[in-house]
This record gives structure tokens, sequence and C-alpha cells, in this order.
């Protein structure tokens, strides 16, 4: 005797909501074209109205969908830059998660030196090189630790902002920003003399690289510089 087993309805949401996301990706919406209603969804695809409503607000929470009153749902081309900010707080919260983040924001950076220095302007070397200096500065004073922290954020997001990809440039921003607020004590490289001077030095060194169009030094210095990204806790408390 066979048992005749059910599929649960979260399944069934999630099969709906990958065909219609499917379908949605392969037509030629514009943003902002009207799909259906959650009603002629259910007709449609012979499914309850709650198991197209719970499909529905998967796509909607992904921003591929959003719905009007009395009009349906309009197709929407989400900034994906915008959905990793509505998803990254909730990532946040896992020490597990943050650390995988920890280790994308190493190569994302790592990995973006060969177009920054393909496509660095000598506008861009210069305001660089620039706010090497002022890191050099405040770093040595040992009081504004803030504006220290806000240095080093211009400085990377302008190396980034030389790749010419603004996505990747977002992107570091975000992931700047949640490691700023997530655990600010963690993952940030101590402010004794020794260290100070090193993060000083590495900066330097990227601009020179940078300069002389050098992907490998830049690519090492930059390892160098991020390396405690993928440290344990206990290794950088």
């Amino acid at each position: 005797m066979t048992l005749i087993q059910k599929v649960p309805p979260h399944s069934l949401a999630l099969e709906l909501s990958e065909r219609i996301r499917h379908r949605i990706q392969s037509a030629e919406f514009t943003d902002g074209d009207f799909f259906l209603t959650e009603a002629e969804l259910a007709e449609e695809y012979q499914v309850s109205r709650r198991i197209a409503r719970e499909a529905v607000n998967r796509l909607c929470a992904l921003g591929l969908l959003e719905g009007r009153k009395r009009k349906g749902l309009i197709v929407r081309h989400p900034d994906p830059v915008e959905v990793w900010a509505n998803c990254l707080p909730s990532l946040a919260r896992s020490q597990e998660k943050l650390a995988e983040l920890a280790s994308f924001r190493y190569a994302l950076e790592v990995g973006a030196v060969e177009l920054a220095i393909k496509n660095a302007s000598e506008a861009q070397i210069e305001a660089l090189a620039e706010l090497a200096e002022q890191f050099k500065q405040i770093a040595r004073q040992k009081k504004d630790r803030p504006r220290r922290i806000g240095i080093e954020r211009e400085f990377h997001g302008l190396i980034l902002e030389m790749s010419g990809v603004p996505l990747i440039a977002d992107m570091q921003k975000l992931l700047a920003t949640l490691f700023e607020t997530s655990y600010p004590t963690r993952k940030s490289p101590m402010l004794d003399d020794d260290v100070n001077e090193r993060i000083i030095w590495q900066h330097f060194e990227l601009v020179s690289a940078i300069q002389d169009r050098d992907v490998e030094r830049a690519r090492s210095v930059m390892r160098a510089h991020l390396k405690y990204l993928l440290m344990p806790e206990r290794e950088i408390d």
C-alpha cells in the first residue's frame, strides 16, 4: 500500500515563486509594467489564493514585484545594492554569516585592485595620496578615532570607485558600514604604534603601486592590509 504524501504549502509557494520569477525574467517586462493579480495567478497556476499570496510575498521581498491596491501587481527591476542593504542587517546577527561577509569584502577589495589600476585617473590618484596623508596625521595623534575610521573608509571607497564599476563601489560602502556598526571593536586593527605605522606605510605603498600601475604589488599590499578580516576573533581581541 502506497501512502500519498501531500506537498507542504510552503514548498508549493516556493515552487510557484520560482516559476513566476523565471517567467518575469525571461519575458521582456520593463520596470513598472503591470503583471497579473493574485487571483489571476491562482487561477492560471491552479493553486489556492493563499499559496499565490505567499509566492507573491516572496517576490515582493526580492523587489521583483510590487502590489498596487485595486490594480494588481507590477514588475520591478530591483537595485541589487538596495536589496543587499535590506538583507545585511539580518545577516549581521550571525557571527558565522559575518565571517563569510568579511571574506567577501576581502575578495571584493583585493579583486578590484586590477580594475582600479586600469581605470584610475591622475586626479583620483592625487586624491588617494591626500587621504593617505590625512590618515597619517590623524593616526599619529591617536585622538579622533571616528575621524580616523572615516578617512580609512574614504581611502578604500576611492580605490573601489577607481574600478569604474559603481556596483563594486556601492557594495564596498555597504560592507564597510556594516562592519563599523556591527562590531566596532572587532575586525578593526588595534591603535598601537606598530599597527598605526604599518597601516600608514600600507596606504602610501598602495598609492605608489597604483601610480606605477603595478597590479601584483598593489594586490600584495592590499592582501596584507586586509588580512585582519580573515582572522578568527581570538586572534584580533
